[in-house]
């Protein structure tokens, strides 16, 4: 069984990454700029915007922090995404979900200008990959593409299931995994909470990606040996033999189905690490579109 270690694909693409922007600033000392954009104090996403700040830190992209408090209006956030979109030092937009419940994040995320929408959320950004053009992809879905490259995992003729349907993972995903290309050519089911025969569609998954926000949702009998393992998921549980009594897991239920998987991500330090370099790779790239650059 090969472990596929998202940290160390991850470690290795920010390396080369930085040595990207090391040449791009010869010529552009500014370099390339990301907007976040934190509302509230949501420890969870504090924490995620701390591990993206540190990513830009360490690669040498200019990290631009807006922390509004949990009562800022929805009309003052607004303002505040319309003046990044006109700012010519910001090359990627990057508003932390989730939103308070007062702040309509449809209405937000349609806000951000498509050409700096690094996050892949924008509705354009999801037309133009749903049919195959080039443009920002979601950077998670992104980061599963790329363990899978990284790790020399055939795609193309095999059969992908998609456990969860959200707008985030799983259906852009799917739609990732069945486009014409690299690391994709592949024959895609998705399935979710309504699906008649769950362990039956698992069962038949070359490479199965659960993304469903459940702890330890998928057992070993719902796979077949060998199969492709990529666990999204992100889950804590109580565990009393750890100081903070609690300690993370995936969708997969690592123990079991790792006897029986050729190749699993582990959580953390899978597919986490991955999201926050691909979101990298996205802000490189609109900087390098936006000065005319290959």
């Amino acid at each position: 069984m090969k472990l596929i270690d998202g940290k160390k694909i991850s470690t290795q693409i920010k390396e080369e990454l930085s040595q990207e922007v090391l040449k791009l600033k010869q010529d552009f000392p500014n370099g390339p700029g990301l907007a976040v954009i934190l509302v509230g104090d949501d420890p969870a996403s504090q924490v995620y915007v701390r591990n993206k700040q540190r990513s830009c830190q360490q690669i040498g992209i200019r990290s631009i922090e807006h922390k509004l408090p949990a009562q800022t209006s929805e009309e003052d956030l607004l303002q505040l995404v319309k003046d990044l979109n006109n700012d010519k030092n910001v090359d990627g937009i990057l508003v932390q979900l989730p939103l308070p419940k007062h702040i309509d994040e449809d209405k937000v995320i349609e806000s951000i200008e498509p050409t700096k929408d690094v996050d892949g959320f924008h509705p354009t950004n999801v037309g133009k990959m749903m049919i195959g053009q080039e443009t920002f992809l979601p950077c998670t879905p992104y980061g599963i593409q790329e363990l899978l490259r990284y790790s020399n995992i055939e795609t193309s003729g095999k059969h992908v299931v998609v456990v969860g349907r959200s707008n985030i993972v799983g259906k852009p995903i799917a739609m990732m995994m069945v486009q014409k290309g690299t690391t994709a050519n592949a024959t895609v089911t998705i399935t979710h909470s309504r699906t008649a025969d769950l362990t039956a569609e698992c069962q038949r998954a070359d490479i199965l990606i659960a993304a469903i926000g459940m702890p330890k949702f998928i057992k070993g009998n719902m796979v077949k040996d060998g199969v492709v393992v990529i666990d999204v998921g992100i889950n804590r549980i109580k565990d009393c033999s750890t100081k903070t009594g609690t300690r993370l897991v995936g969708d997969v239920d690592f123990e079991e189905v790792s006897q029986k998987a050729s190749a699993i991500t582990p959580v953390p330090g899978g597919v986490g690490p991955m999201t926050i370099a691909m979101l990298m790779v996205n802000t490189i790239s609109s900087f390098k579109r936006r000065n005319n650059l290959k």
